[in-house]
């Protein structure tokens, strides 16, 4: 019996990578025997600045030295004061943005049940819709605006209260944007139960990097003008300067009327989020929605130190979009010079994918790149795209190595086909 028999059998990212990882710094990842592993992968999105950055683990070893608070529920702490003072200052304030900071819990899904239960509490109805191939958590709430059938099957009883429509280009650009949405929300006989708010990821990750359209977006927000309907932005995996800006919807120059976050907002891979709301809906009464562990004053600590590194000027932005078109540049090669297999590059900033016509390949190039040292996994509804999100902050020779591991991985698959 190893150390690990005792674990659930829901594992599921230790069967990819079946070694024992012991340490990490930057763009790396060592296992017990010594051996290096370049990260592609940056903990689903929540290590958007590398792993262990010495200017943020500096400052929390001080803190917590120190015996700073580190449990704090939603009472007032130092640590909290300075991230709210930090987080309007860098993030709110140049950017035109007014939003009350909530925290909801510590994960990703938290944030998403928070959103979806204060447009409802703000509109007085409960139905929500959601987009196809749309992924927002494994709760209750955020599985019921999740496409995977896989996932929302996992919930063990009816997923109610939301209606999916196409996300965009789900008919290949043959039908015009929000057709069917838009005669349904006006048409007093089509049986649509009103909705409370439409909740969208701009680009979807866990549904296969799939970017929407600039005009599509905007239109998503003029649609939800026109019918008064909240617009929920999850931005927790494409946020914090995933696509290049800070929020993933900056590129649209819409303004959500609530915007989660989680995942890379502590800067540090510890668990936080965010739900940005709008003042006016603002609307909570005291304690309405809370939780034991929202007030992680530790990832506070590394919020603030990550904000004052990264964000008091636009360098990892503009880094983060030239790296993304290195990315790009060197999937369109693969793709275009592949015969046996169709491959599709995908993606905005440094979330990018590759999607394969047969989709067993994508999981197979995964493994291929696994056993050269380096970490990657799939996207999609068949899994049938390879997904590329290295760290933020990786250099360019790291980039360079990675990709020449994905392209030896591509062409060792897909070249096999040949054979």
């Amino acid at each position: 019996m190893n150390d690990f028999d005792v674990e659930s059998e829901v594992r599921s990212y230790c069967r990819s990578w079946p070694v024992v990882f012991d340490t990490a710094r930057g763009a790396r990842l060592t296992d017990v025997d010594g051996r290096s592993y370049l990260d592609f992968f940056a903990g689903a999105g929540a290590l958007n600045y590398g792993h262990n950055p010495p200017a943020l683990k500096e400052p929390l070893l001080e803190y917590l030295g120190r015996d700073g608070i580190t449990h704090g529920l939603d009472m007032y702490t130092v640590a909290k004061g300075e991230f709210l003072r930090t987080f309007e200052e860098l993030v709110l304030r140049p950017r035109g943005l007014n939003y009350k900071v909530q925290f909801p819990g510590p994960t990703g899904a938290n944030t998403v049940e928070s959103a979806l239960k204060l447009a409802r509490k703000i509109a007085g109805r409960e139905s929500i819709i959601n987009f196809t191939h749309a992924f927002h958590g494994m709760t209750l709430g955020a599985l019921s605006v999740t496409g995977n059938s896989m996932k929302r099957g996992g919930a063990g009883i009816p997923l109610v209260h939301a209606t999916p429509m196409p996300f965009d280009n789900y008919f290949d650009g043959t039908v015009p944007d929000f057709l069917w949405l838009d005669r349904l929300l006006g048409d007093s006989g089509s049986g649509l139960n009103e909705p409370a708010g439409v909740i969208v990821e701009t680009v979807q990750g866990e549904g296969g990097i799939n970017p929407a359209r600039i005009e599509w977006l905007q239109g998503l927000a003029d649609l939800c003008r026109r019918h008064h309907i909240l617009l929920i932005v999850d931005d927790v995996q494409m946020g914090v300067g995933r696509t290049g800006p800070f929020f993933s919807f900056e590129i649209a120059g819409i303004e959500p009327d609530i915007v989660c976050l989680s995942k890379s907002i502590s800067g540090y891979g510890l668990p936080m989020a965010l739900t940005l709301i709008k003042p006016e809906y603002d609307q909570w009464g005291p304690g309405e929605h809370n939780g034991t562990f929202r007030g992680n004053n530790p990832a506070f600590v590394t919020a603030t130190a990550a904000l004052r590194e990264y964000w008091s000027d636009d360098a990892l932005e503009r880094s983060t979009l030239a790296k993304g078109e290195r990315v790009e540049a060197a999937l369109s090669e693969l793709a275009d010079s592949s015969q046996a297999v169709e491959l599709t590059p995908k993606g905005r900033g440094l979330a990018r994918g590759l999607s394969f016509s047969h989709p067993e390949m994508a999981a197979k190039t995964c493994a291929a790149a696994f056993e050269r040292g380096l970490l990657m996994e799939t996207a999609g509804p068949s899994d049938e795209v390879m997904k590329i999100m290295p760290p933020l902050t990786i250099s360019d020779a790291e980039l360079e190595e990675g990709l020449a591991v994905v392209g030896d991985a591509v062409r060792t698959v897909t070249e096999g086909v040949l054979a």
